[in-house]
């Protein structure tokens, strides 16, 4: 039996993409944090309402949003609670040494952020 190769980028007629258009309500406000590399990013969160749902209740998205370029962490430092933005990234795992050994987490990374 012959084994199938995985397709590689080279074999495929399109280009990956990770871009991301968020619209929703900013659920906590921006904290900045300073990296032990020095790095500052500003974090926050936005909940986006699904487009559908499985049951008659409305569901939603809490998504974790990270801001480091010095233009997004300031836009994102002026965002409170209730505001309504878009924002334009990609997601990015993120990988740091914890006490209990490595750990990770999904975030998108802003490239953009509007207030609407």
């Amino acid at each position: 039996m012959k084994k199938k190769s995985l397709a590689t980028s080279s074999d495929l007629e399109f280009e990956p993409c990770n871009e991301v258009v968020l619209r929703g309500r900013v659920s906590s406000a921006g904290v900045e944090r300073v990296l032990p590399s020095g790095d500052k990013v500003v974090e926050f969160r936005i909940v986006v309402d699904r487009a559908t749902s499985r049951g008659s209740k409305r569901e939603v998205d809490s998504l974790d949003i990270a801001a480091w370029s010095s233009v997004a962490r300031r836009k994102a430092l002026s965002l409170r609670i209730d505001y309504w933005v878009e924002v334009k990234g990609a997601v990015r795992r993120r990988f740091w040494q914890a006490p209990t050994g490595l750990a990770s987490r999904w975030q998108v990374e802003a490239m953009e952020i509007a207030r609407l």
